[in-house]
């Protein structure tokens, strides 16, 4: 049996935000060797996020938590280290890859990252393209990055994070906005990159049936901040759903009809045209950077369309970051604020999504999953006709995402037409009665859900993976 070093040790760790009344972590113990792959799982909102900001130093230094128990990062305290000292030894690439950017471009970060270790400026360059070359990304070396998709940030991170060439690489949900073609890429690159490297990999994540049997270790949370489990990783089962047909009436709820998104001389929706019912329940699908958050916020008027017409009965945007959508300083008012009729309707919401424990949270506090889910309440609240949710499943557990399968059917049911942009595609399977697929700014089509699970040419030529289970979806639409 190979023995490792240890990279990190833990004894009796707890941790708690200063204005908080309870600990988020409670009496944490393990230790992580060099070389392992190790994956924190359990509940959305139970602390792992904030067990991996213990493990960089990010935490407690720039929150003044209150920490208890014994840290130790490289067999020495970590409360030894000065700041930002360990940061070169361990990278994070964060949940939110915006929170993390400094710089314009993407060939600026990088750099930016070398300046901050002290690389001699003629040592960048090379270091720069050999990062870039790594991680597929040579082509966007000039972007803006801004002007990326989710998944294209979420990868432009790592590279950055890769350029520091850590001992130990943090992963908050690396692939939450990868389209499933490009996660199964990520993670073999990831596999390759561990075996050459020797890098030890912590990662934080809940869809972990895409990740195989790349963790050899899976450390357990349960809800309250306890460690419930460690022990060696198995190969996880995908979520499945309950089944059920869309009772989508005839009437038309949104129309495009040749509309266009043009942006500083680009092009970036080339004219198309679709309708959706009232009640009926679209999925947009395709690979990163394809154009769906871009059609997502043309179809809602934050985007002004160059060119064709977009008529609805009233539409709401769940957004890639919720935070756009918070206005108030609590959960509870976040939600009222948006319209719920009266308090027992907003006590169900809440139970419904899961948000009754952090009612008088401010919104900006919680996990990024949370964040989601508060995003979602509002606009449920809101009661508006058509419904866009860019990426609703991103940082769900288990039963989160059937609690928000429950309430789309519903609402579905009800006459709401929902659109929905994600990657999962046994959550898309599960409720779709359509779906867009879109490349390169094109739309290919609009297709009854069966048809796509059923067309592997289809799916590979738009970077999806066919839904585990994808033959009882089938037929649950014919």
């Amino acid at each position: 049996m190979q023995v490792y070093d240890r990279v990190f040790s833990l004894q009796d760790v707890s941790f708690r935000f200063p204005d908080d009344a309870s600990n988020t972590l409670n009496d944490i113990s393990f230790s992580i060797s060099r070389g392992e792959r190790v994956v924190i799982s359990g509940p959305s909102g139970c602390g792992k996020s904030t067990l991996l900001y213990l493990l960089n130093r990010l935490y407690p230094l720039n929150c003044d938590g209150i920490t208890s128990g014994a840290i130790h990062l490289f067999g020495k305290n970590a409360e030894h280290y000065a700041p930002g000292e360990i940061n070169h030894r361990v990278a994070t690439v964060f949940q939110d890859p915006d929170s993390q950017f400094c710089m314009p471009t993407v060939e600026e970060e990088l750099a930016f990252t070398l300046e901050n270790l002290h690389v001699p400026f003629a040592e960048m360059d090379p270091r720069i393209a050999e990062v870039l070359q790594l991680t597929g990304l040579s082509h966007l070396r000039q972007s803006v990055i801004q002007s990326l998709s989710g998944g294209m940030k979420q990868r432009v991170a790592t590279a950055c994070a890769l350029i520091m060439e850590p001992e130990v690489l943090l992963l908050d949900e690396p692939i939450s906005h990868l389209d499933p073609y490009m996660a199964d890429q990520f993670i073999e690159w990831l596999d390759e990159l561990q075996k050459s490297f020797n890098v030890t990999i912590v990662a934080v994540e809940h869809r972990l049936d895409l990740w195989g049997s790349f963790f050899n270790r899976e450390l357990v949370m349960d809800s309250e901040g306890n460690m419930v489990a460690d022990s060696a990783f198995a190969i996880q089962q995908p979520v499945l759903f309950p089944e059920w047909i869309s009772a989508a009436g005839p009437e038309t709820a949104l129309t495009a009809n040749e509309i266009s998104v043009r942006m500083k001389d680009e092009e970036l929706l080339l004219p198309m045209s679709f309708i959706a019912k009232r009640g009926e329940v679209v999925v947009i699908a395709g690979p990163n950077g394809s154009g769906k958050s871009t059609l997502m916020k043309a179809l809602c008027g934050i985007y002004a369309i160059s060119g064709g017409t977009v008529k609805s009965d009233g539409a709401g945007y769940v957004p890639q970051s919720p935070e756009y959508l918070f206005l108030e300083k609590t959960v509870a008012a976040e939600l009222a604020f948006s319209g719920v009729s009266s308090a027992n309707e907003l006590e169900e919401l809440m139970e419904r999504l899961r948000l009754k424990e952090i009612r008088d949270a401010h919104p900006f506090s919680v996990s990024h999953g949370q964040k989601r889910r508060i995003a979602i309440g509002a606009m449920l609240a809101d009661k508006r006709p058509v419904l866009l949710m860019d990426e609703p499943t991103s940082g769900q557990d288990t039963a989160a995402l059937l609690e928000l399968f429950e309430l789309i059917t519903e609402r579905a049911r009800e006459g709401v037409t929902i659109f929905i942009i994600t990657h999962d595609m046994e959550f898309a399977a599960s409720v779709a009665d359509s779906v867009l697929l879109i490349k390169d700014g094109h739309l290919t089509g609009k297709f009854k859900a069966a048809a796509v699970w059923n067309d592997e040419t289809l799916l590979a030529e738009h970077h999806l993976l066919p839904p585990k289970g994808v033959q009882r979806y089938a037929e649950s639409f014919a």
